[in-house]
């Protein structure tokens, strides 16, 4: 007979989910009531202006899709692409490349600009393309790819696009609430995150934001949305409706509270906290990893706080790292993906899980099963120089 599931506790430091914070945890639990209860349309209400705090925006249409982030970056494709629109997609890593399969499912032509995995979008590739494609309709781009731990120009790229009077699509999954997201400075027009990284939520939700500007692309669209479920239209009388809701779908009431409470725990810290409290622990994790003897992947200008990417030494078994990380410590680290598969390790440090304990313990840890291993590593030194840092 099948018995209760009951998970071992892990310190998550890999490139996602982070650590959930108690207090998240706590709201996860309490009463669960109806989707269209004016209490919960009260919270709805508290949840879009703190996620209107969060992403920097006044846009009226700024909301969690009820699903993960993926669910998010699909929303702002089929609601901004239609049939035989051009778009310029930016790749720097894995998350580019699932921007050019949307489009594409959506009938769209796909424009790519490549950079080398582990670096920063080149603005000047992508004034060349509009240069090149100027019935470009959108840019679409990364602006912290999570599969190098590389940050974009978000600010001059989108700015490139308004000057192409272009509408722009940023992937922000893993840069909400660690790094600044200024979408209205910037002047972007749909934007999508995950709840599962600096937010330090459970995973299942996206939070999303459209521009006035990207409003009226959607309302003035010739074809309809290819999803009926993220169609924007509709799900602006659930989330947007000034006053009676239209039913679309049943929340996700209780991960909803959960949304809640983590917007209240960043609104009480205040985002440049924040910002400052994910630098300096990177700032002293690179510190204590470059004093053993390990080395960054991404050069430090291009370095996202909360995603560090590490190369992995010459000889080193990566997988048994891992392994013994997790079996022996109860620590996840993350490993490289695609072309940096085998070549580094993703160490993230996001919202919750970004202390100086968890700093300490992965440099310890990792010391210890390197050393294990007999990698050509110095011992003794991390944990004084993060200290330091």
């Amino acid at each position: 007979m099948t018995s209760s599931f009951y998970p071992p506790q892990r310190t998550l430091m890999g490139p996602g989910p982070s650590d959930v914070s108690p207090r998240v945890l706590g709201a996860l639990s309490r009463p669960t009531i109806g989707h269209l209860d004016p209490q919960f349309i009260q919270l709805m209400d508290e949840i879009k202006g703190m996620l209107q705090y969060a992403f920097q925006t006044e846009n009226e249409l700024t909301l969690p899709v009820s699903a993960p982030g993926s669910a998010g970056m699909e929303a702002c494709f089929v609601n901004l692409v239609s049939p035989g629109d051009k778009a310029i997609i930016c790749a720097n890593g894995v998350f580019g490349g699932r921007m050019k399969e949307n489009v594409e499912r959506c009938g769209g032509t796909a424009v790519m600009v490549d950079d080398a995995w582990g670096t920063a979008v080149s603005v000047d590739k992508v004034a060349a393309a509009f240069a090149e494609h100027p019935d470009a309709k959108l840019l679409a781009f990364v602006h912290a790819e999570t599969s190098t731990g590389a940050v974009s120009d978000a600010a001059a790229l989108c700015a490139l696009a308004q000057q192409h009077n272009a509408l722009t699509i940023v992937d922000c999954v893993t840069s909400l609430g660690g790094i600044p997201v200024e979408v209205d400075a910037w002047g972007a027009d749909a934007v999508y995150s995950g709840t599962q990284k600096c937010l330090s939520c459970v995973p299942g939700l996206s939070p999303v934001t459209f521009s006035p500007r990207a409003v009226e692309a959607i309302r003035n669209r010739s074809h309809k949305v290819q999803s009926w479920f993220l169609d924007m239209q509709l799900v602006m009388g659930y989330w947007g409706g000034d006053s009676k809701r239209a039913y679309h779908h049943t929340a996700p009431v209780n991960a909803l509270y959960a949304l809640h409470e983590s917007l209240v725990m960043l609104r009480e810290e205040g985002l440049e906290a924040a910002f400052a409290r994910h630098r300096e622990h990177h700032n002293a994790l690179v510190a204590g990893l470059e004093a053993m003897g390990l080395s960054m992947a991404v050069p430090a200008d291009q370095r996202l706080p909360q995603l560090n990417a590490v190369n992995i030494p010459e000889g080193v078994d990566d997988t048994a790292v891992r392994a013994a990380l997790l079996n022996d410590y109860d620590l996840e680290i993350g490993a490289g993906l695609g072309a940096l598969a085998g070549k580094t390790w993703r160490i993230g440090l996001m919202g919750h899980a970004c202390n100086r304990r968890n700093v300490l313990r992965c440099l310890d840890a990792l010391e210890s099963v390197l050393t294990a291993q007999g990698a050509a590593i110095t011992a003794g030194v991390a944990a004084e120089a993060a200290a330091a840092a």
